[in-house]
């Protein structure tokens, strides 16, 4: 297996505890599977995985981006993603909701 151009880390809020804190788990809803069929559909090269607790609640939903390393908060609709994802498809950074 080829390692993607591209892997989205989805904050799922979840703590070593196990208990969800924050607002990724609840703002999220269908977030991973819109992700996957956008990524799907557009024929980008990446991936999605969801993670723990990224501690960043106050801009959640949060998503990183690797390799760059990138940070985006304030994801709370398709909207959003499909602004994070065109600047994938152009090789930039989406800076409406880039966390400094």
């Amino acid at each position: 297996m080829e390692k993607p151009k591209h892997h989205l880390f989805v904050c799922a809020s979840f703590r070593v505890k196990g208990d969800p804190k924050g607002v990724c788990h609840k703002k999220s809803g269908g977030f991973l599977q819109y992700l996957e069929d956008e990524i799907s559909g557009r024929g980008l090269d990446a991936q999605v995985s969801a993670t723990g607790c990224l501690k960043q609640c106050d801009h959640g939903p949060v998503m990183v981006v690797y390799p760059q390393g990138v940070w985006y908060g304030g994801l709370d609709g398709e909207e959003a993603l499909d602004a994070v994802l065109d600047s994938l498809e152009e090789g930039g950074v989406c800076e409406k909701y880039l966390l400094a």
